[in-house]
């Protein structure tokens, strides 16, 4: 596929984004049972493809031969680069919106995570928001006051209408520090939450479209009742503009969700297949990116074969089903060797974690990562949604890896997944009859050099849904 720029006149380029192009950042967005399905599908509707056998190479592996062969055949109509020549960096770069919706693995059976590690529940509204707040660039300040206001968002995503004021209150600052920071939670996912009302929660939404003070908002801003009734010629009076403009208004307004977080309200049981796998072999972390199920893709002798048939009815359609398929097969290659490069990544920041466990996560931010391997923080992200490892200290997402930092006087700091860790097992470690109050929380992370508020400490707990010290207590 040729890669098409445009100049600007700001002398600023734009990648042209191709079907091609877009299928390949969507494989990157796969989970691993999402790839599989996909694969499959694309083994049923092009006839170029077939599934090979496991002698035959993974996919994106093809031998020199086989590669010029399927270069030729594509002719001079389409100058396709070869594997090493795409640019897969600037192609998940130019995308700046969510797009819409091999070799063998060399893991044994008894290597492979017993059945009850692929079980997981299902994160609720509020852990959902956690995990994007960890991935946030906040002071510490802010990323307690975000967990604050997370744990007031109802099951349907609103927060109350005093919200900013009662948090003014309780941490004793200016409103406006609170509002700096709800603002970085209305633009988590699901859009529309965290919002105070129905017309800021459509507001929100009308704005991560780029239709902010349109038609649309107008409607939503002084009109939501007349939405309700469906009186358009009242809203075509009062704003007085054209019956199309009020009408493609209504139709934007009734595709947004006026009750953003029930999507994820409902505690659901899913099971989890790891995109790839960390072992250690010697002193060194080895990273495997799980291909396991996935069918060997290679190219159909049958009807390649029919490229040469110069008389051939049917070659510029084989042709195109060509293109299709060779273009598959890369992005799958170079979608496992992004993964493993990104993993590679975090076992590097995070090496502590894989030796001893979770309570030496280190704090990492996306960019750190992005900044080691020359990607971009886009590119991080897409890689580490919706994707899980296997490690030698169990199943975790990708996402996991990645949390904010707390400060420790006169010592390096710590994570703030670490703090958690620490408080879960100094409760684990409690006397049933006599339970550690967070208090005495505080003053047992204080000696080991990690310095938080009571309500921090508090809120960490409550995340990690560990009841208070009164109701751990046994009585007999």
């Amino acid at each position: 596929m040729a890669l098409e720029l445009k100049q600007s006149q700001k002398m600023s380029q734009h990648l042209v984004m191709t079907p091609q192009l877009q299928q390949a950042i969507k494989l990157l967005q796969l989970s691993h049972l999402e790839l599989v399905d996909v694969l499959q599908e694309e083994l049923q509707e092009n006839p170029l493809l077939e599934e090979g056998s496991d002698e035959d190479p993974a996919p994106g592996e093809s031998d020199d031969d086989r590669e010029v062969e399927i270069d030729a055949d594509l002719g001079a109509q389409d100058e396709e680069p070869n594997q090493q020549d795409i640019d897969w960096e600037r192609y998940l770069e130019a995308d700046g919106q969510t797009l819409p919706f091999g070799e063998s693995l060399g893991v044994h059976g008894d290597e492979m995570p017993a059945f009850d590690a692929t079980l997981s529940a299902a994160g609720s509204l509020a852990q959902h928001l956690r995990d994007q707040l960890q991935m946030s660039v906040l002071t510490s300040e802010q990323h307690s006051m975000g967990l604050f206001l997370i744990d007031a968002i109802g099951d349907d995503g609103y927060l109350p209408e005093d919200i900013v004021a009662a948090s003014a209150e309780e941490w004793g600052v200016e409103a406006s520090q609170v509002e700096d920071v709800l603002r970085v939670l209305q633009s988590f996912d699901p859009l529309g939450v965290g919002a105070r009302s129905l017309r800021e929660c459509l507001h929100i939404q009308l704005a991560a479209q780029g239709l902010a003070h349109g038609t649309a908002w107008r409607v939503v801003e002084d009109h939501l009742e007349d939405v309700q009734r469906r009186d358009l010629q009242t809203i075509v009076t009062r704003l007085g503009v054209p019956w199309d403009d009020v009408r493609e208004a209504m139709r934007q307004i009734m595709h947004l969700q006026p009750r953003p977080g029930l999507a994820l309200a409902e505690d659901k049981t899913k099971y989890i297949v790891p995109d790839v796998y960390v072992r250690k072999v010697g002193d060194s972390f080895v990273v495997i990116v799980n291909e396991e199920g996935l069918p060997r893709l290679k190219i159909s002798p049958y009807y390649g074969s029919l490229l040469h048939d110069p008389k051939g009815s049917a070659k510029s359609y084989l042709q195109e089903k060509l293109r299709g398929a060779t273009w598959l097969i890369r992005s799958i290659h170079m979608r496992q060797r992004t993964i493993a490069r990104v993993m590679e990544s975090i076992i590097e920041f995070q090496k502590e974690f894989f030796e001893k466990g979770p309570s030496f996560l280190k704090p990492l931010i996306l960019k750190d990562v992005a900044e080691s391997i020359a990607m971009h923080e886009s590119t991080i992200s897409r890689v580490t949604s919706n994707k899980y490892v296997h490690t030698a200290q169990g199943l975790y997402e990708l996402k996991y890896f990645f949390n904010s930092a707390i400060k420790r006087p006169g010592a390096e700091m710590i994570g703030s997944e670490s703090v958690r860790e620490h408080i879960k097992k100094l409760i684990a470690a409690e006397s049933e009859h006599d339970p550690i109050s967070d208090q005495q929380l505080v003053a047992l992370l204080g000696k080991s050099g990690i310095k938080i508020a009571r309500r921090t400490v508090a809120k960490y707990r409550e995340m990690m849904r560990i009841p208070t010290s009164t109701m751990r207590k046994k009585v007999f």
